[in-house]
């Protein structure tokens, strides 16, 4: 099938700008590519997909994310004093996690690019739920490094799929909202998470002699192992050969996602082999640039495996309440994001600047909490600077999404898988920021993210300028 004609200002792959006759327009009625729709038919087809994709992902990430991230609220329920856990080894078991995450993402997405997601995404989503099931058996340290890595390994498949998947399915002016709506899963479960965390440790403590940190992995991993098997007859597969619309929505989804200057397939397109792909990927300057912000962003946000500690830092000492006090960050970080992601949507070419503002936001309150060390005013510099991060963080998977739009279907799961895989590169040096020998204050952790912050900064500007003038992008 022939590229689609792109409107004017919209790059091709090689980032020239295409020569597109000046008289080229798009009337109400959307007549391109063989297919006529309205936009009453559009805006149906839009609330359907929200409908049937963004609930059934959202709870598959919120659920992944506490999965990932419970082993933080086991430690200070007593995880760490049974298995005889020192600074160090909790730090090793939090990295051997992203070693095996990092190193299978973008295989994954080859994968998934080819096949089904409504298969592919709930079949490792119940094998990593079992893992999780036997994280409450665990009996030392061994038992629970091996635990991590299989589950890193078998999770690495679900964030860049999910990337990959709305980057299919909207426009580009319509990714920034939902990217918030799928980083709002992560959020809350930080705070559902924490919620959850102080009611099982503390209602289930010693339950048919079970501590309480063992119910919380069992509570958690049933809980992903169930709802996997139902979001196999939900999940939405590709505009081309999902099973979820008619066929007219089929037609309507693909041309519309043309229209817009995103690439995707028809039923029976030839696909571009797996060597070619990663090459075109790894080679487009714009991926590089990208990495490296997001590796600032996720590294800076490994804060958040450290919440509870750091809470208990700042003078919280009941565990229950270090566990309850983390829930306002979460909260407030929740306003930005979604506040954000509606605003982004309004002002697409100007992404990586809202993204620098929220950063250099961020920066200002972690070079505050360098400074200052009233426990009161810590927390508060705290909230604010996670809903920076927060926010930062949904709009530059859309920035990211929105970016690799004009690239092949194939080339576009392997970029976006390496911008998220690269990028959790910085979870291994981030886990090591906030050792326990440097509580209360925690300066070393701080004066990193400052610097990781600033550079970021630096980084999402000159992205912003760069795309502009070397291609005259409309969209970036």
């Amino acid at each position: 099938m022939p590229s689609p004609p792109y409107p004017i200002g919209v790059v091709d792959v090689c980032n020239k700008e295409v020569d597109v006759p000046k008289n080229l327009e798009v009337t109400d009625g959307h007549e391109d590519y063989g297919v006529t729709w309205t936009p009453e038919e559009e805006k149906k087809l839009v609330r359907k997909i929200d409908m049937l994709l963004m609930p059934t992902i959202w709870l598959m990430y919120l659920l992944s994310y506490m999965d990932r991230t419970n082993i933080g609220n086991a430690k200070i329920a007593g995880m760490a004093d049974d298995l005889k856990l020192s600074s160090n080894q909790y730090s090793i078991a939090l990295v051997v996690f992203f070693v095996g995450y990092v190193v299978f993402e973008p295989p994954s997405n080859m994968i998934l690019v080819r096949t089904r997601p409504s298969y592919y995404l709930p079949a490792i989503m119940v094998i990593w739920g079992a893992l999780t099931l036997c994280m409450a058996v665990i009996k030392d340290y061994a038992h629970l490094v091996i635990l991590r890595i299989f589950v890193g390994i078998v999770e690495s498949g679900f964030a860049p799929g999910i990337l990959l998947i709305i980057s299919s399915w909207y426009r580009r002016e319509e990714q920034s909202k939902r990217f918030a709506v799928y980083m709002s899963a992560a959020i809350l479960s930080g705070a559902f998470g924490g919620l959850l965390a102080g009611a099982i440790t503390g209602g289930l403590e010693g339950a048919y002699g079970i501590r309480g940190w063992r119910w919380l992995f069992i509570v958690e991993g049933a809980a992903t192992i169930g709802w996997a098997l139902i979001a196999g007859f939900i999940l939405l597969d590709f505009p081309a050969n999902s099973r979820g619309l008619t066929e007219r929505e089929r037609e309507i989804a693909i041309a519309r996602l043309q229209d817009g200057g995103v690439r995707t397939h028809t039923e029976g397109d030839e696909r571009m082999g797996k060597r070619k792909s990663f090459v075109m990927a790894i080679t487009d300057w714009r991926v590089g640039g990208l990495i490296i912000g997001y590796m600032v962003i996720v590294g800076s946000s490994t804060l958040s495996y450290f919440y509870p500690t750091l809470v208990r830092g700042l003078g919280y000492k009941s565990t229950v309440e270090a566990q309850y006090m983390t829930v306002p960050i979460y909260a407030v970080a929740f306003v930005c994001t979604a506040i954000t992601g509606i605003f982004a949507d309004k002002i697409p070419q100007y992404r990586s600047l809202v993204i620098s503002g929220w950063l250099a936001f961020s920066l200002v309150t972690s070079i505050l909490v360098c400074t200052i060390y009233n426990f009161t005013a810590r927390y508060v510099l705290l909230v604010l600077m996670a809903a920076g991060l927060w926010a930062s963080n949904a709009t530059a998977l859309s920035l990211a999404g929105s970016t690799f739009g004009d690239l092949q279907p194939e080339v576009r799961a392997i970029a976006l898988a390496l911008v998220n895989a690269m990028g959790n590169l910085a979870q291994i040096y981030g886990a090591y920021l906030f050792p326990s020998e440097d509580a209360p204050k925690y300066l070393k952790g701080f004066g990193v993210i400052s610097g990781m912050l600033g550079l970021g900064v630096g980084v999402y500007v000159t992205m912003h300028v760069l795309t502009r003038r070397k291609a005259g992008l409309r969209w970036i």
